[in-house]
């Protein structure tokens, strides 16, 4: 298990100059980072690799689908942005040598039509996954998409919706992410639904349901490190909190208040959070396998 930290808190943009957070991140115990692939060049993202590799940090990417670039859009030319922008994402996270591609890159977040997904917009959206995974293949980088809560996208809202998906791409290199915070917002029972998906689930957020600091609000990560710890999760662990930093992010998912202190109380909490927690379900788990008759 590695944890990491999604570094759109800091920004959309992560460079070098961001050294010195990178190094707090690494001094505190976390193993790896998801940076930001929203623009900019492969040369900027292999020379931030360089400074990760140097720290110690694994990569992977954060990643989105941009309204010009919609997946599932009608318009073949806009389609062909999209695989173009899809292949852009995968050679930019190969360039910092990333391991994961995790986001909402099959549809835009925030743009409805005002009905749920058509079988021609599923059709599109399984057509540019399986390209996506199969691209990406070569450089061993997994991708991992996420499902969104309904107030931000119409197409893969649920799990079941996201695994649906997955059996209809069918590719060894594609798999979906496990969010807290949006699994708090559509599932029944969000730790009995990871346990049924887990076989397909490839990368997991741990997000509060105020996306601020995990264990701060009312969330159930008892539940879910126990479910995780049961079903033997060995991927990453990734912390996910926003702030007002970026405008149009904060205006994206509607964070508009302070959610921490600062960074670095966001950075240690989260990470002795998990830390403790994934610990703490370990031996539940154990007590009770060894408790069965």
């Amino acid at each position: 298990m590695k944890i990491a930290f999604n570094l759109l808190v800091l920004g959309a943009e992560i460079t070098t100059a961001h050294a010195r957070q990178l190094e707090r991140l690494k001094a505190l115990g976390y193993d790896a980072v998801e940076i930001p692939v929203f623009s900019g060049r492969q040369e900027d993202y292999a020379d931030l690799g360089r400074l990760l590799r140097d720290i110690g940090l694994s990569a992977g990417a954060a990643a989105v689908a941009p309204v010009e670039a919609n997946p599932i859009s009608a318009d073949p030319l806009v389609r062909q942005r999209a695989s173009d922008h899809h292949r852009w994402i995968v050679d930019c996270t190969e360039a910092m040598g990333g391991e994961v591609i995790a986001g909402p890159v099959h549809s835009p977040v925030g743009v409805f039509t005002g009905f749920g997904p058509t079988e021609e917009e599923r059709s599109r959206c399984v057509d540019a996954m399986r390209a996506l995974a199969g691209y990406a293949a070569p450089a061993r980088i997994r991708i991992s998409a996420e499902a969104v809560n309904r107030f931000e996208c119409y197409l893969m809202s649920t799990i079941s919706a996201a695994s649906a998906i997955h059996r209809a791409v069918n590719h060894p290199n594609y798999g979906y992410m496990f969010d807290t915070f949006h699994a708090n917002i559509e599932e029944k029972d969000p730790a009995a639904t990871y346990e049924r998906y887990h076989r397909e689930i490839n990368h997991y957020h741990v997000s509060e349901n105020d996306r601020g600091i995990p264990g701060t609000g009312h969330v159930p990560f008892t539940a879910h490190f126990e479910a995780l710890r049961r079903c033997g999760y060995d991927g990453w662990l990734t912390v996910e909190s926003f702030s007002r930093a970026l405008p149009e992010l904060a205006g994206a998912t509607r964070v508009w208040r302070d959610l921490f202190d600062d960074l670095d109380h966001l950075f240690s909490e989260s990470v002795a959070f998990i830390r403790h927690e994934w610990q703490a379900a370990g031996e539940r788990v154990t007590s009770k396998t060894e408790g069965s008759p």
